[in-house]
């Protein structure tokens, strides 16, 4: 089933005076995704965004937003939640979800009814009149995202939205996210805690020096880096002195062992042989690199 680019940057530059923030880069994101902007401090990403924000233009290249390219963004079209979050302390939470809301195009009665179904989501109706000065850091994240999402937008960016919440309501968020998703929103989520891009993304771009280093999605980009190693528990007892063709096998404790194939190493190929010398198969499984592995070596790369 094709899906279409709901954004779509093409060739991309912004330069601050000799210094290139972004240097002509050219990615899709599409319809219905969650998809990864990651990169080192410093790498592009927060000028990228603010770009789609349309809060400064690209130098050269274009941005569109469901084929249009973008001038001057509808806010009916976009949520953004930033890193740095933007809630006046002294108001209201109720009144400051209902002025956010009505500033992204909602008329006051479509507003109440999104906050109110926000509101019995998150279990949070008691807070109508709460100060946000008197919220933790956890109960502020809540709002910040109702007050991203409160206006239905096809295109979402979320800068870090797990900071500061306790598991339950990281988790809580998380099911919200990919909720958004299934009812066709687009998700691009920044973040530097790489085991959260890879349960939750689809799709990921690793930004350095303003370029592009890896673009592509999750399943296939850690296939790719793989370095044929599985993991094995056995039962019973190994042969003496026990080969695989062309691999290092590693003894570990209570029946494990760790073979390290070559390149082109087969699972199929590794799993016969070990049946062939009457080992009994408990557990087989080919070990892939984590994102935080790639996303390492892929940055170190760059400055070699």
């Amino acid at each position: 089933m094709m899906t279409t680019d709901v954004l779509k940057i093409e060739n991309v530059t912004k330069t601050y005076q000799d210094y290139k923030a972004v240097n002509d880069v050219s990615l899709a994101v599409k319809e219905g995704s969650i998809f990864g902007l990651l990169g080192p401090n410093g790498a592009g990403k927060t000028t990228l965004i603010r770009m789609i924000t349309t809060i400064t233009m690209p130098d050269s290249g274009t941005i569109s937003l469901n084929g249009n390219v973008l001038e001057q963004i509808n806010p009916l079209d976009l949520g953004y939640m930033p890193e740095e979050r933007g809630l006046y302390k002294k108001m209201k939470v109720g009144e400051q979800l209902l002025y956010l809301a009505q500033l992204k195009g909602l008329t006051k009665t479509e507003a109440m009814s999104n906050i109110s179904y926000w509101f019995k989501k998150f279990d949070i109706e008691s807070w109508w009149d709460k100060k946000i000065s008197e919220l933790s850091k956890g109960m502020s994240q809540k709002v910040q995202f109702i007050a991203t999402v409160v206006h239905n937008p096809k295109l979402i960016i979320l800068d870090e939205p797990f900071t500061g919440l306790d598991p339950i309501n990281t988790n809580l968020i998380k099911d919200e996210i990919f909720n958004l998703k299934k009812a066709g929103a687009s998700i691009i989520f920044s973040t530097h805690r790489m085991e959260q891009v890879e349960q939750i993304c689809d799709r990921i771009v690793l930004i350095n020096k303003g370029k592009i280093i890896l673009n592509g999605e999750v399943n296939v980009i850690k296939n790719e880096y793989k370095n044929y190693t599985f993991h094995i528990k056995f039962s019973g007892e190994l042969p003496e002195n026990i080969q695989i063709d062309g691999a290092e096998i590693e003894k570990g404790e209570n029946n494990t062992l760790v073979i390290k194939g070559h390149p082109g190493t087969k699972s199929n190929d590794i799993l016969l042989q070990l049946i062939r010398r009457d080992i009994e198969i408990l557990e087989f499984q080919e070990i892939l690199p984590s994102l935080s592995e790639i996303f390492i070596k892929k940055v170190a790369s760059t400055y070699a």
